[in-house]
């Protein structure tokens, strides 16, 4: 073959754009996205001059001293209640112990998700339910969510997502009791970007609100974060707490203190693809009682896992995950006292999830 027919041979394969053009103009752009947690996260994607979507490791742009052939993305850091989640989450999650509970999720054509859900107490014998139905109006940013118990409370929330500013969340909730004529009121608002995320929560109560912030600052891994709350009808802070940490994909330490009394931290460490590992310690000024904990989560394959932790009170907690089928969740739990084996008093939990 000539060097014109190897010429003409890799035009008509960049015209087909099955090889990318060494002078194609490569732009790069930040846009918002969702991570899996729901907080809003920030991405950068690569597209060509034809406003196509391509691979960033495929862009020969200058700029660029090596093809990584990965995609970067800023992650916002967590909010201040999620800090320590993925290690909480090794200890709470797969765990119902002591109730039977059934959860149901659906979604209308119209595309109004409801969730229902009924836990039954073995102990109380108490069977708790609640039902709530969500619509998003996504051209406007706005989101309706009606919500109804047992205890005959109700809730309604509004919410405006995005637009107002990026990644502003502004929340109106309301509750009524209809049998107790008790009224109570919030506004909620959150904001993060990949460097910062702040929330507050306001009472709206007349005879003295309750403001409630809190931040957290991000710096390449590294976390800190402040949590106040001011009552205002008593004139004084109930809440000064703070907490550091540092967070990758695999790994999250996280350290607390709270009113400057209670301490607590936690560790998170993703062993492989399939085990999971926390650890956590809690411990209160002026005690000499320490809580010390050790979990896991092991995923036998896509569909099934087990759960296991235990403290320094001998408090064993097992747990087994099955998918049944897609949509169809069940989970068995399982409370048992090492200390006193013999005299009972252990407990049992079956949830079953539904979500077409």
């Amino acid at each position: 073959m000539s060097i014109f027919e190897s010429l003409f041979s890799l035009e008509i394969l960049r015209y087909f754009k099955l090889i990318p053009s060494v002078n194609a103009a490569i732009i790069k752009e930040t846009v918002p996205c969702i991570r899996s947690d729901g907080t809003l996260s920030q991405k950068v994607i690569c597209k060509d001059d034809e406003g196509n979507r391509v691979n960033c490791s495929s862009s020969w742009d200058e700029d660029d001293s090596k093809l990584t052939g990965e995609i970067a993305l800023k992650m916002a850091p967590p909010y201040y209640a999620d800090l320590g989640k993925k290690a909480n989450d090794v200890f709470g999650k797969g765990y119902h112990f002591g109730v039977f509970k059934l959860d149901l999720k659906t979604k209308s054509e119209a595309g109004v998700e409801f969730t229902s859900g009924i836990v039954s107490n073995q102990e109380s014998g108490k069977v708790f339910g609640s039902l709530s139905s969500k619509y998003a109006v996504k051209d406007y940013g706005l989101t309706f969510t009606e919500k109804w118990n047992t205890d005959n409370t109700l809730a309604t929330d509004i919410t405006i997502q995005d637009k107002i500013a990026a990644g502003l969340k502004v929340t109106l909730e309301g509750t009524f009791a209809p049998q107790t004529g008790s009224k109570t009121g919030k506004l909620k608002s959150s904001f993060a970007n990949d460097t910062v995320a702040v929330n507050t929560n306001l009472d709206l109560d007349l005879a003295g609100p309750i403001v409630d912030v809190a931040a957290v600052l991000s710096y390449q891994g590294w976390l800190a974060g402040a949590h106040t709350q001011f009552d205002s009808q008593k004139a004084k802070f109930a809440k000064n707490n703070f907490a550091l940490g540092y967070q990758s994909n695999d790994f999250a330490l996280h350290t607390n203190v709270d009113n400057g009394k209670e301490f607590g931290g936690s560790i998170y460490q993703k062993v492989s693809d399939k085990l999971d590992c926390g650890i956590s310690m809690k411990w209160t000024s002026g005690s000499s009682d320490t809580l010390f904990g050790v979990g896991a989560k092991f995923a036998l394959d896509q569909d099934a896992s087990l759960h296991a932790k235990v403290n320094n009170k001998s408090l064993i907690g097992l747990g087994y995950q099955q998918k049944l089928r897609p949509g169809v969740t069940l989970t068995l739990s399982a409370a048992i006292d090492g200390q006193n084996f013999n005299a009972g008093g252990h407990k049992v939990g079956v949830a079953l999830e539904l979500e077409p």
